[in-house]
């Protein structure tokens, strides 16, 4: 019985974002352990992804309104469901397991669940993204390196999704966290996420991020570049969140080092582009790149592999001599995100044959 209710929940996590695929070994039902007693599990089957208030849930568990009211407070307490509560009324509702359960245990990774994670990435989660990766997070340009005669959409600009927020939180980020965790630190830079609107007021509330200033964040963004992380917002013109991602550890950068043609698969509006004239093959471009889609070759001339190029521009802004460009795609290539978050789950959604 035990079991047969882990795995209900299992596939119920499955229809939401990314998915949560069953493996052969199982690690999926015990991460679940991990997270959920079987109370929590029953709890989490009876929510759906919509919020509503104790009272609903209440009638539908069977139990009374106080005691929804504070089983669900505790399970949002422990990074378990989502809470809204906007008018002081909190409101409650299921989430995916990324983003989500994952990255709401930031505070609370150990080495034990840290080591699960790797293990089920490698079995399953991994196939997950590669799937859905150009709906999840989507790659924009470093701002430095975009040439001022190219207009960038405000959207992929990073630094005018943040002037356009009203709350930014900043937390530290989970993939590089829990890689430390298994003895396979970066070394990079650990707080460098963005939560923004009811999510940034979520992380905020329980402590697992703190509040920051428009000025705060970009100098945050700056120096996620020079240490040569990709910005990634969530594949949405209005973004929850934003991340700032090495090829190391971000579980999406992985997936996509490990396709044969990352560009085909991630969401992105540029390319690089070398000067052949200009370059004097010192390499720098080549040790920046977190898809390998640049190199010095035998022409001494830096090459850049289109197929692998996810236009994130960090190989613009090492350059010495200004011979690398990042620009934009062929109009009839580039593409528009959704426009919220809501619509950029159903997009998830029809991709993955679930609408």
């Amino acid at each position: 019985m035990t079991d047969q209710l882990y795995r209900e929940l299992q596939e119920r996590l499955d229809t939401y974002s990314l998915g949560f695929p069953a493996t052969k070994s199982g690690i999926e039902i015990k991460i679940l352990k991990h997270l959920f007693s079987e109370a929590d599990a029953k709890l989490f089957l009876a929510l759906s992804p919509m919020v509503e208030p104790p009272e609903p849930v209440a009638e539908r568990m069977g139990i009374s309104v106080e005691d929804a009211g504070t089983r669900l407070e505790d399970m949002a307490k422990r990074g378990l469901l989502f809470r809204l509560a906007k008018g002081g009324a909190p409101r409650y509702g299921a989430i995916p397991f990324i983003h989500g359960l994952y990255e709401f245990q930031v505070k609370r990774l150990d080495p034990e669940f840290a080591a699960m994670a790797e293990q089920y990435m490698q079995e399953g989660l991994d196939r997950a993204m590669a799937e859905s990766a150009e709906y999840f997070l989507r790659t924009i340009p470093v701002n430095a390196s975009v040439d001022v005669v190219h207009q960038v959409a405000a959207y992929d600009d990073a630094c005018e999704i943040l002037r356009s927020r009203k709350l930014i939180v900043v937390t530290d980020c989970i993939c590089r966290k829990q890689k430390s965790l298994v003895g396979e630190s970066c070394g990079k830079t650990m707080e460098a996420c963005f939560m923004f609107g009811s999510m940034g007021q979520y992380y905020l509330d329980h402590g697992m991020g703190r509040q920051v200033t428009v000025a705060e964040a970009e100098k945050i963004l700056a120096d996620a570049r020079d240490a040569g992380l990709v910005t990634q917002p969530a594949t949405a013109q209005n973004p929850a969140g934003m991340c700032n991602c090495c090829g190391d550890c971000c579980g999406v950068l992985r997936v996509l080092n490990m396709h044969p043609k990352p560009a085909e698969i991630v969401f992105s509006n540029h390319y690089a582009v070398v000067d052949e004239d200009e370059c004097t093959a010192c390499e720098a471009c080549e040790e920046r790149c977190q898809m390998n889609a640049i190199a010095v070759g035998d022409a001494d001339v830096a090459v850049v592999n289109v197929d692998r190029c996810i236009g994130c521009g960090l190989c613009v802004t090492d350059c010495p001599t200004e011979a690398v460009k990042l620009v934009p795609k062929p109009e009839e290539n580039r593409r528009v995100p959704p426009s919220g978050s809501m619509d950029q789950m159903m997009a998830m959604a029809r991709k993955r044959g679930l609408m």
